[in-house]
């Protein structure tokens, strides 16, 4: 169902809290509050921009950093009393330089395991190729899928190149971490790449079998 923002519940300051997530991956980046104006803004500009609480003023993420994030939607909770900002990040969310606001781990708290540990990569692949494939043949709004094929070939392939070029940095700084997020980046962009080519992963896999024995 959608709604008009003006159905929206703003607390005693005027203000509304916003969660911004990666587009793609649902990663959270940061928490932080918005106000009319601001909502306005960021509907308008399609970049997000928020009402800072110990300045008192507006904010453009990205005025100074240059790390803008591009809004694909805006999803509002069902009491209507915060938001969910879909976002393409084009560079760190953090004030710090880290990816995400939330990438400290409290003290005394359990470790929790990590999402896929021990995953099936062929499942893992197989699974994102068929939804990537649903993102084709729907296009549903909002889906950093759908924008790239929306835009086209071209789109895609500068994204794994662009991919490629970050995993390799990561690979050379020696930044596991790092490398292990540039390298899931590449590889949800290949497959992108393949779904709008047209070939399938059993065709890539069975080139890879053939050349088993072959001095590789």
């Amino acid at each position: 169902m959608k709604i008009v923002s003006e159905q929206l519940k703003y607390d005693e300051r005027g203000l509304i809290p916003a969660i911004v997530q990666d587009a793609r991956t649902r990663e959270v980046l940061t928490l932080a509050y918005m106000n009319e104006e601001s909502l306005r803004k960021t509907l308008e500009t399609k970049e997000t921009w928020f009402w800072s609480r110990s300045r008192s003023s507006l904010w453009h993420k990205g005025e100074t950093s240059g790390h803008y994030q591009r809004v694909l939607e805006v999803l509002p909770d069902c009491d209507r009393d915060a938001l969910v900002i879909l976002v393409e990040p084009l560079g760190p969310a953090c004030h710090t330089g880290a990816r995400s606001c939330f990438s400290d781990e409290l003290e005394g708290a359990a470790a929790a395991q990590h999402v896929g540990e021990g995953a099936d990569l062929g499942a893992v692949l197989q699974q994102l190729y068929l939804l990537i494939e649903s993102r084709r043949r729907e296009r549903p709004a909002g889906s950093y899928t759908t924008y790239l094929f929306d835009q086209g070939l071209d789109k895609i392939l500068k994204k794994v190149g662009e991919e490629a070029s970050e995993t390799i940095i990561a690979a050379k700084n020696e930044d596991r971490a790092a490398l292990t997020e540039e390298s899931s980046d590449l590889l949800y962009h290949l497959v992108v790449m393949l779904v709008e080519r047209g070939v399938t992963l059993a065709e890539v896999g069975d080139v890879l079998t053939k050349r088993k024995g072959k001095g590789r």
